[in-house]
């Protein structure tokens, strides 16, 4: 801890903000607690205590294995001291109540004890919890920085943790949108009773729960929390006990080289310079993390829209219309910078004499592989969730333009406006510093130019779902013919380009490798 002092300024300029951040958190908690004291509701009290500390003591023990942390006391490193794995595993547990986190624990750990002081056996309840609470808290995070530290020591384990993480930070959004709609002053304590209600009886909360049990005179209930809070540190206590001496004993892991046979798939497509693009896409697709990390993606946005309207009020069966045409606009989209991604390998076309059409026709199809399939079935449950089987033609009219329109203006976007991407063999969650407000610019017109193409389609649907049926048969001709109209001139163009802008786009290449 003091080390970090010695450090660079900008490193001791973020550590003291951290100080600060976490010393202001702890006095607004502090504040909290003892002013809770003079509350007299004490069971709404117990309710917020318990849900609150059963979010603090599950990032404790899920934020290291979600994200992966730097561990600088990897037990690991004391390896060749030959220290008894019991005595390294306190030492480790007591080294891991150093530190911002901890500290701010501890003290607001301790200001639990001012809030449940209605009488001595309670105020000795909550020193009891306090102490397991900060003990479970550290031991948590100990034990999941250690499993993360081993799942996660190769680059891609880490970017696929990051995905997870990612994933799980979007679902939440619509948790906290429905947090944001409950009507707090009537029925906030209803739903926080209810969630502490179970929670009391789980790791997460039991500690917590205890002395506010003791002080509203359920003394059974609290004695059996509070043994539910220290098998729960028992046990953890253990599993550190049985990591350390794992870990001390065993080599770090390191990456395992695969064996692949074959050419993949440039054995399953015919020859062919197209062919072989396509099948050099395919492979980035299924290896590449700078493309399956933001694939993955895709189909999460939906989620988040969905909430958003329902609880604005739009009724249920019109939602089921909006995830499938949203995902594939993305889809569409995705490729709209791809040869940025190829980086100075773009030579190899240049060199060969490929021309653009066979080079904007092979990068299109990953997508097109992925959303045949997403097309059909997509539309299938959207008419079903729907419940009307005359909207499923347009749905799937709409759904298609929106797909081979992005996939065409892509074709064009990616070839005439490339702009920075990150690197190939860099983490795909780090973004180069020259992506400024030119490649935003790029960004916006590529995907707001699909939704205005695609928009006649979708003028059709809706007139056909609140005026007249008979727009629902025009929007699959008009979705037709705007969407290949699109497509083959986002080949063609795009191609023409390519072809003409050789130089520029290795000067591109160059310049930002």
């Amino acid at each position: 801890m003091g080390n970090a002092f010695r450090r660079s300024p900008w490193q001791v300029f973020g550590l003291v903000i951290g100080l600060l951040y976490g010393a202001f958190i702890t006095v607004l908690v502090v504040g909290s607690l003892v002013t809770a004291r003079l509350v007299t509701d004490l069971s709404a009290t117990h309710s917020v205590v318990v849900v609150i500390g059963a979010v603090v003591v599950a990032g404790f023990a899920l934020l290291p294995l979600l994200f992966g942390v730097d561990d600088t006391l990897d037990p690991r490193e004391f390896a060749l001291f030959g220290i008894p794995n019991r005595t390294l595993a306190t030492g480790l547990l007591l080294a891991g109540l150093i530190g911002i986190p901890s500290l701010v624990l501890i003290v607001c750990s301790a200001a639990t004890v001012v809030t449940w002081s209605q009488n001595p056996g309670t105020v000795v309840i909550a020193l009891v919890a306090a102490v397991a609470v900060v003990l479970t808290c550290v031991l948590a995070s100990r034990v999941t920085t250690a499993v993360a530290h081993a799942m996660l020591s190769t680059r891609r384990s880490r970017e696929a943790g990051g995905v997870i993480g990612i994933l799980l930070l979007v679902l939440i959004a619509p948790v906290l949108l429905l947090l944001v709609t409950v009507d707090w002053a009537r029925d906030g304590l209803g739903a926080l009773g209810g969630a502490a209600g179970w929670l009391a009886w789980t790791p997460l909360g039991a500690a917590w729960s205890a002395p506010g049990a003791a002080a509203q005179g359920e003394w059974g209930p609290a004695l059996l929390q509070l043994l539910i809070a220290l098998a729960t540190l028992g046990l953890l206590w253990l599993a550190w006990v049985g990591l350390v001496g794992r870990v001390v004993a065993t080599p770090e892991r390191e990456a395992r080289s695969k064996a692949y046979h074959g050419l993949g798939w440039f054995d399953r497509l015919p020859g062919g310079p197209t062919a072989a693009i396509a099948a050099r896409s395919m492979t980035y697709w299924g290896r590449d993390a700078r493309y399956w990390v933001s694939i993955v993606l895709v189909p999460v946005i939906p989620i988040f829209v969905i909430v958003v309207l329902i609880l604005a009020g739009l009724p249920a069966h019109y939602v089921a219309l909006v995830p499938l045409p949203l995902v594939c606009l993305f889809l569409g989209w995705s490729i709209h910078n791809d040869l940025a991604f190829d980086s100075t390998a773009i030579w190899l076309h240049l060199v060969s004499g490929t021309r653009g059409i066979a080079d904007r026709a092979g990068r299109m199809f990953p997508p097109v592989v992925v959303g045949i399939p997403v097309l059909v079935v997509g539309s299938i449950a959207t008419t079903i969730a729907f419940g009307d089987w005359a909207v499923l033609p347009s749905v799937a009219a709409l759904s298609g333009a929106v797909l081979v329109i992005g996939l065409g203006l892509s074709s064009i976007s990616s070839v005439l406006f490339p702009y920075p991407a990150t690197k190939p063999g860099d983490s795909a969650f780090t973004q180069p510093q020259t992506s400024g407000a030119s490649a935003a610019t790029v960004q916006a017109l590529s995907f707001f130019a699909i939704l205005i193409l695609a928009s006649p389609v979708l003028v059709f649907l809706v007139l056909g779902l609140t005026v007249n049926a008979f727009w629902l048969a025009i929007a699959p001709v008009v979705a037709v013919l705007i969407g290949f109209g699109t497509l083959f001139l986002g080949l063609w163009l795009g191609g023409r380009v390519f072809d003409r802008r050789g130089p520029e786009l290795m000067a591109f290449a160059n310049r930002n490798d």
